[in-house]
C-alpha cells in the first residue's frame, strides 16, 4: 500500500509540474492548472504518512516556485497574457496571422523588460540615420592636405628589421593580386585593422594590472582599428571577395594576429615601427590604385553609401574620392605609429605623451 500510495503521489505531482517545466504556456494558464490540480496533490502526498504532517504542504508550496523560476526573465509574457485574456478576439487573430511578422513581437518584449530602447537618430538634414555600425558623431571629413611623402629612414637594428619585414610581405602580395587593387585593398585592410586592436587590448590589460591610466592611447589605438575596419566595410561594397580570397584572409589574419601579439609583448617600439612602415606601403598601394583609376583601367564607379556618410562625402562622390580619403587616413596612422615608436625609443612610456585621439 505504501508503494502504491507513493506512485500515486509521484504521478499527481508530475501532472501538476509538467506544464510548469515543459510547456511554453503563460503564467496565467499555469496558475489555473495549479488550482485545478491542487486537490490531487494534498491527499496523494498525505498518503505518504510523513512523521511531521507537513510534507503535503511542502510539495504544494514548492511547485509554484519552480514555475516562477522558469518565467523569471520573461515578465512581459504575463502582462501580454492578461491583455489577451481581456481581448480574446484579438488574440485569436494574432495567433492565426503570426503576430507582428515575428520580429517586433519578441523585440518589444525584451526592450520593455531590459529597458534598452533603440534611439531614433537623424542626420543634419532631418532624414533618418540608417547605419548601426557607426553614428553621425563618429563621422568626419578627411584631411587631404597631409604630407604623403613622409618616410622614416631606418637607422637602428630594430628599425631595419621592421622595414625589411614589411618589404618582404609586399612581394607575395604583388604576386597574388597584381593589378587587382580593389581586392588588394580589401586584403590590406583585414591586416591593417589588427595592430590597433592588439595594441589597445594589451595597453588595456596593462592599465588594469598596474592600476594606472594610459594617457588616452587605448582609445587612440582602438580608434585606428575601427577606422581600418570601416575601410574594409567600404571596399567590401566595391570588390566582392571570392572563396579562396576569404580563405586567405582567415589564414593571414590568424598568423599575423599571433605574430603581432607576441611582437608587441616583446618590443612595442618594434611593433609600432613595423605598423608605421606598413602604413607607408598602404599609401603607395592606394597611390597606384588612383593611377589605375585615372588611366581608366579601373571603372570609377559611384562611391558606396556607407563611405559617403562616414567621410561626409558629397552625394555624387566616386570611387576615386573614396580612395583619396582612405589614403589620407593611412597617412595619419603612419604618423601615429611612428610617433608611438619614437616615444618608446626615448625610454618613455606611451602614457607620458598625450595620445592623438581623433587624429584623422
Amino acid at each position: 500500500m505504501m508503494s502504491r500510495g507513493g506512485a500515486k503521489a509521484a504521478s499527481s505531482l508530475l501532472k501538476a509540474a509538467r506544464p510548469r517545466l515543459f510547456s511554453t504556456a503563460t503564467t496565467s494558464t499555469i496558475r489555473s492548472i495549479s488550482h485545478e490540480t491542487s486537490h490531487l496533490l494534498r491527499p496523494a502526498v498525505a498518503d505518504l504518512a510523513a512523521p511531521s504532517g507537513m510534507s503535503g504542504w511542502i510539495w504544494t508550496t514548492r511547485a509554484p516556485a519552480i514555475g516562477g523560476a522558469r518565467f523569471a526573465s520573461t515578465v512581459t509574457i504575463g502582462e501580454k497574457a492578461t491583455t489577451e485574456d481581456a481581448n480574446p478576439k484579438k488574440s485569436e487573430k494574432e495567433s492565426s496571422t503570426g503576430g507582428d511578422a515575428g520580429g517586433d513581437k519578441g523585440g518589444k518584449g525584451i526592450a520593455s523588460y531590459w529597458g534598452v530602447e533603440p534611439s531614433k537618430i537623424t542626420k543634419e538634414d532631418g532624414t533618418e540615420w540608417k547605419w548601426n555600425c557607426f553614428r553621425p558623431w563618429e563621422t568626419y571629413k578627411a584631411d587631404l592636405t597631409i604630407d604623403l611623402s613622409k618616410h622614416h629612414v631606418p637607422t637602428t637594428f630594430l628599425d631595419k628589421v621592421a622595414y625589411w619585414t614589411v618589404k618582404s610581405l609586399r612581394w607575395p602580395t604583388d604576386l597574388f593580386f597584381q593589378r587587382r587593387y580593389g581586392c588588394r585593398a580589401m586584403m590590406l585592410e583585414t591586416v591593417a585593422a589588427v595592430p590597433g586592436m592588439v595594441g589597445g587590448m594589451l595597453l588595456h590589460c596593462k592599465s588594469l594590472r598596474r592600476f594606472e591610466q594610459s594617457g588616452g592611447w587605448i582609445k587612440a589605438l582602438l580608434e585606428e582599428a575601427e577606422n581600418e575596419r570601416m575601410h574594409l566595410m567600404t571596399f567590401m561594397e566595391v570588390a566582392k571577395p571570392k572563396w579562396y580570397e576569404r580563405a586567405l584572409v582567415i589564414t593571414v589574419q590568424g598568423v599575423f594576429f599571433n605574430a603581432y601579439f607576441i611582437g608587441y609583448l616583446i618590443s612595442p617600439k618594434f611593433a609600432h615601427r613595423m605598423v608605421g612602415y606598413l602604413e607607408e606601403e598602404a599609401i603607395h598601394s592606394y597611390t597606384e590604385f588612383l593611377k589605375e583609376l585615372d588611366k581608366g583601367n579601373i571603372e570609377n564607379v559611384p562611391a558606396p553609401a556607407i563611405a559617403i556618410d562616414y567621410w561626409r562625402l558629397p552625394a555624387d562622390a566616386t570611387l576615386r574620392d573614396v580612395v583619396m580619403v582612405v589614403r589620407a587616413d593611412e597617412a595619419h596612422h603612419r604618423d601615429v605609429n611612428h610617433f608611438a615608436s619614437d616615444i618608446h625609443y626615448q625610454g618613455r612610456e606611451l602614457k607620458e605623451a598625450p595620445a592623438p585621439i581623433g587624429y584623422h
